[in-house]
């Protein structure tokens, strides 16, 4: 990427931005296209629940692949670099694979869909079943992320957008296919994911490996030479994760100590996924800080500025307008009490998109900085704020329902927000020290 510094325009940034926000949001169609799909099966309840089952490890087991995305864009600067990321993805990809064994033939898939995600016992061969497909989603998810790195740094996101869609066109292509020859499994699901992941990991590698060819050897002044220094860079980010994952599970637990357990989840999971379908597109705050924030931070300032309270409108427009009632009534179908329970699950959701654009600013900032062991700190307050304030809902307003799990998030993720904007203000105060102390020197 060549660019003078302080010469980036917000039009620069726009169109780097746009494919990727469109990339993010165009992720959720791949969730519809596989439901609806299942949905046709002679009994949908059961196949659909043993493909969300398998869903919620795939998340799980998924995320050290999808954090080789950040990783590569910040530190592949020339082919030697770019090594050492490979060394680092392939022991990722070894782990996700030993690891996806081990669940599919031995005892432990057993314990962790029956003892840990609850399934009934004769439910759990179909999701075993379902794994040992989606197992092999993780690993060209993490080839597809391995590259995008350097796509992004090299800002030609529109091969994002171009992935994507073509990840999605087979996917529908498959699913029509399905539908005209019979849904009889939930592995119908797994194998649609995997085509559609494989359609964008080979889109990926092809523009990846033609953007590496064209890298230098050795950048001048790049300091990544080595697999283990991109792996310290990695590290913090990976362990980050392994908290993170407990929040949603902590929320879903609390919430069947409500007064309507059924309602409360349901109507929590409703306000969620709505909630992210609209903040999905501003997802990508961070690798605007990775690629330019270099290069001229005023103008990074301006664009988070000017976009980064898009998602609190978007957000507060449905949980406090008649559009909200709209949308939950009319669109998604939903009626009655759960409607009802919905849209109060909303309002406190503001404070979620209030806060969520400037956490991604905040964590590029920590990822260009090579700071990222405060995101071990920032997910750790994350989940304590998350817990404390389930809790004591729960215990105090357990007639809130749904209401308590949006607060409970929304106030995790605000605690974080604010962990990682004060370490920054520490590191900057820090650098001004230790440059006071040099002038003093001279």
């Amino acid at each position: 990427m060549i660019q003078q510094p302080g010469t980036v325009t917000m039009g620069q940034l726009w169109r780097f931005f746009l494919p990727l926000g469109i990339s993010a949001s165009l992720v959720t169609l791949s969730h519809v296209i596989i439901n609806s799909t299942l949905s046709r099966a002679d009994n949908p309840e059961q196949i659909i629940a043993s493909y969300a089952i398998a869903m919620s490890l795939l998340i799980i087991t998924e995320r050290p692949a999808v954090l080789l995305r950040q990783t590569s864009s910040t530190l592949v600067r020339d082919k030697r670099s770019f090594r050492s990321m490979l060394l680092v993805g392939q022991a990722v990809f070894g782990a996700i694979m030993a690891l996806g064994l081990l669940i599919c033939y031995t005892p432990l898939g057993v314990w962790i869909f029956q003892g840990v995600f609850g399934a009934d016992e004769s439910q759990v061969p179909d999701i075993i079943d379902v794994y040992q497909v989606l197992m092999f989603v993780s690993l060209f998810s993490g080839i597809r992320c391995l590259y995008q790195g350097v796509i992004i740094y090299n800002l030609r996101t529109k091969w994002l957008t171009i992935g994507m869609s073509v990840r999605l066109l087979g996917m529908y292509g498959l699913s029509l296919y399905f539908i005209h020859t019979g849904v009889h499994s939930s592995s119908v699901g797994a194998v649609i994911f995997l085509v559609g992941m494989i359609m964008e990991a080979a889109m990926s590698y092809a523009e990846g490996r033609l953007l590496v060819r064209q890298m230098p050897d050795e950048a001048e002044g790049h300091t990544i030479k080595s697999g283990k220094q991109v792996f310290s860079f990695y590290r913090p980010m990976l362990f980050s994760t392994f908290l993170a994952v407990w929040i949603g599970p902590s929320i879903n637990a609390f919430l069947g100590k409500t007064s309507d357990a059924a309602l409360a989840i349901a109507s929590f999971a409703l306000a969620a996924s709505l909630v992210q379908l609209v903040t999905s597109f501003f997802s990508y705050f961070h690798q605007i800080v990775l690629n330019f924030y270099r290069i001229d931070r005023d103008a990074v300032r301006r664009f988070t500025l000017a976009f980064g309270f898009i998602p609190l409108a978007l957000v507060s427009s449905i949980a406090f307008l008649p559009l909200g009632d709209f949308i939950v009534g009319d669109i998604m179908g939903v009626q009655g009490k759960l409607k009802e329970e919905t849209l109060r699950a909303l309002k406190p959701f503001a404070l979620f998109a209030l806060a969520m654009p400037w956490l991604d600013m905040f964590n590029g900032i920590i990822m260009v900085r090579g700071h990222t062991r405060v995101m071990l700190g920032s997910q750790a307050s994350n989940l304590l704020f998350t817990v404390t304030t389930i809790v004591l809902l729960v215990s105090l307003a357990p007639g809130w329902n749904g209401t308590i799990g949006a607060c409970a998030q929304s106030a995790g993720l605000a605690a974080e927000c604010i962990f990682v904007a004060l370490a920054i203000r520490r590191g900057r105060k820090s650098n001004r020290i230790i440059a006071g102390k040099v002038l003093d020197m001279e």
